[in-house]
């Protein structure tokens, strides 16, 4: 498609993660935010749904920022209408849901990207380069859990995914990065209890144990039953092993620390945050990379094959969960 001088952004979801996609737009000099989709943001043109929005010719590009479940369908409307697709992890909550996306994009010719952020964390970059270092790979672990306030009040759409959706998707992108590999066998497992109790209907954690095609392994954990006291709403930690050396990658206390009457706290810094008044921070950058992909006809870091395949992944997990057996892709 014909590259552009200015990007007029749409935005389908207007939630936590819509009202952070805004604020980078904001931030790009080359990018104005025309329309949004239900409720008001910013001085954006409401629209009743995303086909009303895709229909009025006032967007060039949109982000999909709605719950997990909901993507496929609005990315499939998007490639159609010859719109560029920004869209959350993960990617979808389907292998068939991700097929028809990537052969619609494919078939569009549209620039498309998954926002899986952490490939801009300066310390996952850095890892990146470093791989060599350590040899073939040869194990990897990966934990992201959050405080219980994620899927009991920060999102009201708990029960419609999974930790392993909603923190999971991250590191298997991560990892299968690191490695320059792709996964073929997943064995899961899937624990619930305390959710349900509270009358939320999703695993408390999920483990899912996975086997790449050069023979290299690793363990994906998520759990988002964190007391609230814990100092960091999330907690992440990847360790890769090589035949050669290890890197380890600790994002718990990100150089700064916070204590006060109400609790001791490491805020976090390196994916979300604002420097005089500017957004800043790997989730600044990866919004930024899609727009500058956009407006110079330049492939993004990320294809929609390889986030089509942490969706494969992902459906594989919670199939070996719900049956105790192990899954090829």
């Amino acid at each position: 498609m014909t590259p552009l001088s200015r990007l007029r952004m749409g935005i389908v979801g207007t939630g936590i993660m819509g009202r952070g996609h805004a604020e980078v737009f904001a931030a790009h000099p080359a990018v104005e935010l025309t329309a949004v989709s239900r409720k008001p943001l910013g001085d954006a043109t409401v629209y009743a749904g995303y086909r009303d929005l895709l229909a009025s010719g006032t967007v060039d590009a949109i982000s999909i920022t709605t719950p997990d479940h909901l993507h496929a369908d609005v990315m499939v409307a998007a490639a159609e209408a010859g719109v560029h697709i920004l869209v959350e992890k993960p990617f979808t909550t389907t292998v068939a849901d991700a097929d028809r996306a990537v052969a619609a994009i494919r078939q569009a010719g549209v620039t498309a990207m998954c926002l899986f952020n952490h490939r801009w964390v300066p310390a996952y970059a850095q890892a990146k380069e470093q791989m060599p270092l350590i040899g073939e790979p040869v194990v990897g672990y990966a934990r992201k859990d959050d405080t219980i306030h994620v899927p009991t009040e920060m999102i009201g759409w708990a029960d419609r995914t999974t930790c392993g959706w909603f923190l999971s998707s991250h590191d298997i992108d991560l990892l299968a990065w690191l490695y320059d590999d792709h996964v073929v066998d997943v064995f899961a497992t899937a624990r619930y209890g305390k959710l349900r109790g509270m009358g939320v209907d999703t695993p408390d954690a999920m483990q899912i144990q996975a086997r790449f095609s050069r023979g290299a392994v690793a363990t994906f954990e998520s759990a988002w039953i964190y007391p609230n006291t814990f100092p960091t709403m999330v907690d992440s930690y990847v360790t890769v092993v090589g035949e050669d050396g290890v890197i380890q990658l600790d994002r718990q206390k990100e150089n700064i620390q916070l204590a006060t009457a109400q609790g001791y706290a490491y805020p976090r810094n390196m994916l979300q945050r604002v420097v005089h008044g500017v957004p800043a921070g790997a989730y600044r950058d990866a919004i930024h990379h899609f727009v500058d992909c956009v407006l110079t006809g330049a492939e993004p870091l990320i294809s929609v094959e390889s986030s089509r395949h942490v969706t494969a992944v992902l459906a594989a997990a919670h199939e070996s969960a719900r049956t105790g057996a192990p899954v090829r892709l």
